[in-house]
């Protein structure tokens, strides 16, 4: 008889303490099941792939030698979270990764006890980390914080902020550097791994403590040259001299896919007295899927695809995206303009900023993972004469606001913030929402803030924000396609503070700013086949606000209804504080706003987000009809 194929290895554990029953020997199958199993999740779902794939072995490895969730593990960014979920109780719903109802595509404290800490924005890991280090340390209690940060992430000056508070933490704070572009490691082989084994073991640690405990009693000049010693020695065969100015004790490079190499030493590291201790792994993004390895960014992001051929699955060609727009519009006026230059915090294709990086490479600039020195570094180039736009996602920006109000504000220089991803964003959910940058630009003495109803309006905006000098000005456009409308051959001037009429009416205004303008329409033709002649004004500025257009759409029309794609305190807060100061409700008028809701909404399509929120042409209808009913002998009733 035919033995039976044998259960899958995977099939077997549900959780961390199942994993930790396994042989060693039996890890390496293990993994490999993990990485399948996270290539067909994401191919039936789309998602971060090429970071996941990357940490396999590494996730089962921290697994297998740490005592999670005891042992608290922060993954940075948290993308490459997708085989930590399989690993800890989620395989039953991985395919639900992004939708409506499922899984995050991030670390979410809600979903479970082995997320101690949610992360979407980069460089929190080892704050956070250390704060679960410490607070166990103070409490008495077991448990270390262990933090695992990419290269990427450590372009951050937050990181470096928190290493060079660790030492506090001692032993229980463990950093991992997931360093998967080899930007920082020289070639790992068998003798770097021997060495990190060898390095991270109890006698070395207690020898190298004993010697530097004799050499504190050397006079101040052989301590210091006993000390460089070491630290040269172990510079030259491995690294880490920073860290270990910051306090850590380094250990590395290692092979972060070879399990007989990553077991040992983080054991080692497990059991260490002496801390913390950054443990650099040396990994390859998206390792083990060949579509992946051969992508020129390792299939980061991905659409769902088809698991044999790596092929995505494409979506119908539609209007150009808003990023790609305004990446076109920008270098248009470069080219006419040696002042403008362009600064991107690591996203130089999702800004649109690529277009512009081989047009003019002398005048852009990718300053990393670093927002705030980005804002700061642009109003040094405003302030010496230059056009600089600074384009950075609207949930990213508000990394840098203290620079936004101290460095470009106060001072009101002319920066240009182009502020992608306004409003909601679908399946990144409700980290990555830009719902609060018209709340916090507005309320800015001297800034301009614009915001695109469509394509067309973001060639102009960009195009009018090029040319103004007088103080700082924000353009905001949304994620995915524009609406179709014909790009301009021109682009036009636009008067600041100056809004348009798009529709003509006279019993309801509908006051709207950014892309909402089409629910607005849609509103406006339901309204006028149930006999409400209705206005629609797009505004295209919250600041300065068009106060002529508002102060007539407010005395001539029975309700009026702003609508935005931001939170409370934005656009239609600034036309109730209008309305209030000059008395323009006091007669009767109906005036309502419509804004996001003050809550964070999860991931779904941001059709089905926008109508949770209330913010499509239903929502304005049902608020129009409301506000009407609610007038006493008003139209509604009497067409009712």
């Amino acid at each position: 008889m035919a033995d039976l194929p044998a259960t899958p290895l995977l099939d077997t554990v549900s959780t961390p303490d199942d994993l930790r029953k396994l042989r060693p020997d039996q890890l390496r199958q293990l993994a490999d099941e993990l990485r399948t199993e996270t290539i067909s999740a994401v191919g039936t779902t789309g998602g971060h792939l090429g970071s996941g794939l990357g940490v396999v072995e590494l996730t089962t490895a921290i697994h297998y030698v740490f005592d999670t969730p005891r042992d608290r593990l922060v993954w940075d960014v948290g993308h490459q979270c997708y085989p930590h979920k399989i690993l800890t109780g989620r395989r039953d719903r991985i395919r639900t990764l992004r939708q409506g109802g499922g899984l995050s595509g991030f670390t979410k404290r809600s979903e479970s006890e082995y997320d101690p800490f949610g992360a979407a924005h980069s460089s929190t890991s080892i704050s956070a980390a250390l704060g679960f280090a410490v607070a166990n340390k103070i409490a008495g209690t077991p448990g270390k914080g262990i933090a695992v940060i990419g290269d990427g992430a450590m372009s951050a000056g937050m990181a470096y902020e928190a290493m060079n508070n660790a030492e506090q933490a001692g032993n229980r704070l463990v950093v991992i550097l997931n360093d998967n572009d080899m930007s920082i490691a020289p070639p790992v082989g068998g003798l770097s791994a021997y060495l990190s084994r060898i390095v991270s073991s109890r006698e070395f640690l207690g020898i190298r403590e004993l010697a530097k405990k004799l050499a504190r009693r050397l006079p101040r000049p052989f301590h210091n040259a006993a000390r460089k010693t070491d630290e040269f020695a172990r510079g030259m065969t491995m690294g880490g001299t920073l860290f270990e100015e910051l306090g850590f004790y380094y250990v590395g490079p290692i092979d972060g896919h070879n399990l007989e190499h990553l077991i040992p030493v983080l054991e080692n590291v497990r059991d260490a007295e002496e801390g913390p201790i950054l443990v650099h792994v040396v990994t390859k993004k998206g390792k083990g899927y060949a579509p992946a390895e051969a992508a020129a960014d390792k299939y980061h992001g991905v659409q769902k695809f088809d698991v044999i051929s790596g092929v995505q699955t494409k979506a119908p060609p539609g209007p150009p995206q808003y990023q790609n727009v305004f990446g076109a519009q920008l270098v248009a006026e470069a080219a006419k303009d040696e002042r403008i230059c362009a600064i991107t915090a690591a996203m130089p294709s999702g800004t649109g900023l690529d277009a512009f990086a081989k047009a003019y490479p002398d005048r852009f600039f990718d300053v990393g993972i670093a927002e705030q020195h980005g804002v700061t570094f642009a109003a040094g180039l405003a302030a010496q004469g230059l056009r600089p736009f600074c384009a950075i996602y609207s949930t990213f920006l508000q990394r840098a606001y203290d620079q936004v109000v101290h460095d470009v504000a106060i001072q009101n220089l002319p920066v240009r913030f182009a502020i992608d991803r306004a409003g909601l964003v679908g399946a990144d959910g409700a980290t990555h929402a830009g719902s609060f940058d018209v709340t916090y630009l507005a309320t800015l003495p001297n800034f301009v803030v614009m915001a695109a109803a469509d394509e067309a309006e973001l060639v102009h905006m960009t195009h009018t924000a090029a040319q103004y000098d007088a103080g700082p000005i924000a353009l905001r456009y949304p994620r995915g396609n524009g609406t179709g409308v014909a790009l301009p051959d021109v682009p036009e001037l636009l008067e600041i503070g100056k809004g348009r009429i798009v529709r003509d009416g006279k019993t309801v205004a509908i006051l709207s700013l950014g892309t909402r303008l089409e629910e607005a329409l849609k509103a406006a033709e339901i309204l006028e086949a149930k006999g409400l002649s209705t206005t629609v004004a797009d505004l295209r500025f919250a600041k300065p606000l068009d106060i002529d257009l508002i102060r007539k759409l407010l005395t001539t029309h029975e309700v009026a209804v702003t609508i935005e794609e931001n939170s409370v305190g934005g656009f239609g807060a600034h036309v109730l504080t209008l309305a209030s100061d000059e008395g323009l409700i006091d007669g009767g008028l109906k005036l309502r706003t419509l804004r996001l809701p003050d809550t964070f909404q999860d991931q779904d399509k941001p059709d089905v987000q926008y109508a949770e929120a209330g913010l499509d042409s239903t929502a304005l209808v049902d608020t129009v009809l409301k506000a009407l009913r609610h007038n006493s002998g008003g139209v509604a009733e009497a067409r009712a």
